[in-house]
């Protein structure tokens, strides 16, 4: 969790772009909410800091929001309901839980088109798959997509995914914990609040 309220400065501690877009609401768990995707900027804002666009790509989406608004608020919304679509699918990991098939359904709706849309190049001989130039409102949902699918689709070669046990919090990340219980996505906040609150609950006995 994280008390910081604008796009630009929201903590990244999911250990994954995919989880990270998840945690764009600062908090999931006895509350929900504040919302940090308020405009398409955000989102815009948002995939450059964590590389899922360079600068070129951008400016390309900030100028075709600025042309057409309301396409540009329609693909705002569409993002949102993939990243509860993915908080919904990610959660199940660690439960029993199954996937709903409509959760599954949109996500690789979301995914298809960036999948489909990359081709192999080699830079400084190193051969990588690479997506073809944002150009449309909806490139950064596909991206988003095709990265929550390999991340699910990695799931016996990483660790697992947590999500935040802090009562206000619920953000998930990746355990790289040594003992693989982690409990808190970041020790220094949610980790924090709850020893206070439990040495509280303990003064008070």
């Amino acid at each position: 969790m994280t008390s910081q309220k604008t796009i630009e400065d929201i903590s990244l501690l999911g250990g994954h772009p995919a989880l990270d877009f998840v945690n764009t609401v600062d908090s999931r768990g006895e509350r929900w909410g504040p919302e940090y995707l308020n405009t398409y900027g955000d989102l815009v804002t948002w995939a450059r800091r964590l590389e899922v666009i360079d600068d070129e790509e951008r400016n390309v989406l900030l100028a075709r929001a600025t042309e057409s608004p309301t396409q540009a608020l329609r693909e705002l919304i569409h993002a949102r309901e993939l990243r509860e679509a993915l908080h919904r699918i990610f959660l199940t990991e660690s439960g029993e839980t199954p996937v709903g098939e409509d959760d599954l359904a949109l996500l690789d709706r979301a995914a298809r088109p960036a999948q489909s849309q990359r081709k192999l190049v080699c830079v400084a001989g190193t051969i990588k798959w690479r997506h073809a130039a944002a150009e449309h409102l909806d490139a950064i949902a596909h991206r988003i997509g095709w990265l929550a699918a390999e991340l699910l689709t990695s799931r016996t070669e990483r660790r697992p995914i947590r999500a935040c046990q802090g009562p206000n919090c619920g953000w998930l990340f990746l355990d790289h914990s040594r003992n693989g219980h982690r409990r808190w996505c970041s020790d220094r906040t949610c980790g924090s609040h709850a020893r206070v609150r439990k040495f509280r609950a303990l003064q008070s006995d």
